[in-house]
């Protein structure tokens, strides 16, 4: 009898294998990536970020198995960060209105922070790429999942079916908000995020009260 055949190489074994080959390497690539994006933004060509880490565009994409690859691995180092950050503010000890307002200044500051690579992945890598754009939108999706649990045990909505509607909803609109305000730089910071803050406020609780306020006690 023949011994078992060997294990397949990592060159064989897809895009995964690959991967796993060298973290720092890819490590390297992703930073690369990072300061070409910044630099040059959003419509940064793959051969300028791969003329950085100092290889070519094939070996590039071989790193991460395709373009795909790169695009997933990416949002994965960005808007995990992001997300978590939002969390951290939203299950904060405070009252639901310095909660809001903390969470909505997080995550404008982030974005507005790291502009071009915002918009390189969630405009031309979830556009160009399915699997960015369903990987993004899973993200999103578990953010508000959580978000609705915590109205309900915090007793702000006592409707689960309500709460998922209104978490749904209240991230959309901080998100085309600060899609907006990302266009529009002459506005404050501190004016949208107070505006937001009682929009939040309001769609949960029925009544906005004042934008400016940090609503340090109580549940609204």
């Amino acid at each position: 009898m023949s011994p078992d055949p060997a294990p397949p190489s990592p060159s064989a074994a897809g895009g995964r294998a690959v991967r796993g080959r060298d973290p720092r390497r890819r490590r390297a690539i992703l930073d690369a990536a990072d300061e070409v994006i910044q630099r040059d933004g959003p419509d940064a060509p793959m051969t300028a970020i791969a003329a950085r880490a100092g290889i070519s565009k094939p070996i590039l994409y071989r790193h991460f198995g395709d373009k795909s690859g790169l695009y997933r691995a990416l949002a994965e180092r960005h808007v995990d960060p992001l997300m978590e950050r939002v969390r951290a503010e939203l299950h904060g000890r405070a009252g639901l209105r310095a909660r809001a307002r903390a969470t909505v200044g997080a995550y404008l500051g982030m974005i507005s922070g790291n502009l071009n690579l915002y918009r390189f992945l969630m405009h031309r890598a979830t556009a160009e790429d399915p699997r960015t754009r369903g990987d993004v939108g899973m993200m999103v999706r578990r953010l508000c999942e959580e978000l609705a649990e915590m109205l309900v045990v915090e007793g702000h909505v006592t409707d689960p079916v309500r709460a998922q509607v209104v978490a749904h909803a209240v991230v959309g609109m901080v998100r085309a908000a600060g899609e907006w305000w990302l266009d529009h730089p002459e506005v404050e910071a501190e004016d949208v995020v107070g505006d937001l803050t009682g929009a939040v406020v309001g769609a949960i609780s029925g009544k906005a009260g004042p934008s400016g306020g940090n609503g340090s006690s109580g549940r609204t």
